[in-house]
């Protein structure tokens, strides 16, 4: 009798950090595959539940002798990287990590390369965005390696980029004043399809080397989707008042003030949505067949995003990846850093709330919950953010209660975690310099007078220490520190202060929708549903 394990795989994956490759990770664990992740950052990665089974390999996209190494064994590769948003070169930046992969593949010996692309109309000017992704299936094909391109248009999922637009133009707009691309035909397809497609190309034949087409089974425009989408969120009817004047450019930052989606990527989604995005052909049914129950459906796939959204139980997010053009810098511990000027804002107090409900007040900060001081300030600097191009704070949180390093936390991103005891946030709005946000969370204490001038709690048996660093860049970066300093007595001295007083008033206890937790971490372990 053949052993099943026969069929397994080593599976590299790329952009694994991202939203389709957090989700695509434990579904080919689910199938038996052997799993080795890339990334620039693996630490990025490690509070993931399938991070222990998995081997994890530092790679930059674009360094030929790293991902040359991280090949180096691999049976498959899923090449999921793109430098959507990443600025006027990001054109150039696809075609070179495309053809480092592909000499890569071609001398490791890979057995196939699998690419998530996009739809393509025929006879039509393509958008930057879409010829790009033309492009780099194309680099892929002629690597010499049995190459299979998923080419996809919408994927609806929650947390997906294209799935955020949707939902808060949808949620928020009862009328829409809209761009002719309202009326431009898409046939989407659920997050679900998608993975189910890339995990049974780990199993095609060499002989299978070609572009699908992948889609479910619904076509329609924009401004239905919105309709649908209304009505399957109980909302009223939407009014959509089409004007042909929108440009590209006025649209994306249309989109980026009314959703969490930050103009410099809602502008190639955007762009793309001009296009005519439907399948031609569904010849991927011949290799594997569609379920028994049919591919998801626009309604349902809905709906399943939206139980998502509201159970809290949301796998990964299109912020998951980090934002082009943050800063990436590790945090200047050393007062004398190397790197020149740093501003230190240091607060401490003390409190009689347990260390364990200190910790799971700071783990909760941002999103719903807000950030403790002075709300205004807050969502002044998040409109102030997007007005110039910036992430603002609407990204919220991926999860209500646990983060994980790597999350997008508003304009901020974890950048460590120590259970317990550590939480460390780096900038990503627009600064004239480097910003961190550090929480540490601390037993002992005598109960003395914290540096706000009240008392911090009879018993002292927790000391909650609370450290803004910001690295200027030139003068620009220190006229910016000072003009701010007068406010951080009221935002910094508040937010410790706010924090504490909220762990002695709850105890630190978990909401209700904490119930959602156990659907997370199977979804995030055993495979991901919309």
């Amino acid at each position: 009798m053949a052993d099943p394990r026969d069929d397994r795989k080593t599976c590299l994956v790329t952009g694994a950090t991202g939203y389709v490759g957090g989700r695509l990770v434990p579904e080919l664990l689910a199938a038996g595959h052997r799993v080795r992740v890339m990334s620039r950052s693996p630490e990025r990665l490690r509070d993931h539940p399938w991070a222990g089974d998995v081997e994890m390999v530092r790679a930059d996209a674009g360094d030929a002798d790293q991902v040359a190494a991280a090949c180096a064994g691999a049976d498959v590769v899923y090449y999921l990287v793109h430098a959507l948003g990443a600025g006027p070169e990001f054109e150039q930046t696809d075609r070179h990590t495309a053809r480092v992969m592909a000499r890569a593949a071609r001398e490791a010996g890979v057995g196939r390369l699998v690419y998530l692309g996009a739809l393509v109309p025929e006879e039509e000017d393509l958008s930057p965005h879409l010829r790009s992704r033309t492009e780099v299936a194309d680099i892929l094909l002629d690597s010499g390696v049995p190459t299979v391109v998923l080419r996809a248009a919408i994927v609806l999922g929650s947390g997906s980029a294209s799935f955020e637009m949707l939902r808060y133009l949808t949620e928020r707009l009862p009328v829409m004043v809209t761009p002719r691309w309202v009326h431009s035909r898409i046939q989407p397809i659920a997050i679900r399809d998608v993975l189910r497609y890339l995990v049974g190309c780990a199993a095609l034949p060499p002989s299978v080397h070609r572009c699908f087409d992948i889609g479910g089974p619904d076509v329609m425009n924009y401004a239905e989707m919105m309709q649908r989408y209304a009505a399957v969120a109980a909302l009223p009817r939407r009014r959509i008042l089409p004007v042909p004047l929108f440009s590209p450019s006025l649209s994306s930052h249309w989109v980026g003030l009314i959703t969490p989606v930050p103009a410099g990527i809602a502008r190639p989604l955007v762009e793309s949505l001009r296009n005519t995005v439907v399948c031609s052909e569904h010849d991927i049914a011949q290799y594997l067949p569609d379920p028994t129950e049919g591919l998801l459906g626009f309604d349902e796939a809905v709906r399943l995003a939206v139980q998502r959204v509201h159970d809290s139980a949301v796998a990964t997010r299109w912020a998951s990846a980090s934002v082009p053009g943050a800063p990436s810098d590790p945090l200047p511990t050393d007062p004398d850093w190397a790197g020149g000027t740093l501003y230190v804002d240091e607060r401490t107090r003390e409190t009689a709330a347990t260390p364990e409900a200190v910790w799971r007040v700071v783990e909760a900060i941002g999103g719903e919950r807000g950030w403790y001081s002075f709300p205004l300030a807050w969502r002044v600097r998040g409109w102030l953010d997007r007005l110039v191009g910036g992430v603002g704070l609407r990204r919220g949180r991926r999860d209500p209660r646990r983060l994980y390093v790597g999350d997008a936390l508003d304009f901020w991103r974890v950048e460590a975690r120590e259970d317990g005891r550590l939480l460390r946030l780096r900038a990503e709005m627009r600064l004239p310099g480097l910003a961190w946000l550090e929480f540490h969370v601390e037993h002992g204490g005598d109960g003395s007078r914290d540096d706000g001038g009240d008392d911090g709690g009879a018993g002292g048996r927790t000391v909650l220490r609370q450290r803004a660093t910001f690295a200027p860049h030139g003068l620009a970066g220190h006229a910016y520190w000072w003009a701010i300093a007068l406010f951080h007595g009221i935002v910094f001295g508040g937010m410790v202060r706010g924090l504490v007083r909220e762990a002695e008033r709850s105890g630190g206890d978990r909401p209700e929708s904490d119930a959602a937790v156990p659907a997370l971490r199977a979804a995030q372990t055993t495979g991901s549903t919309p």
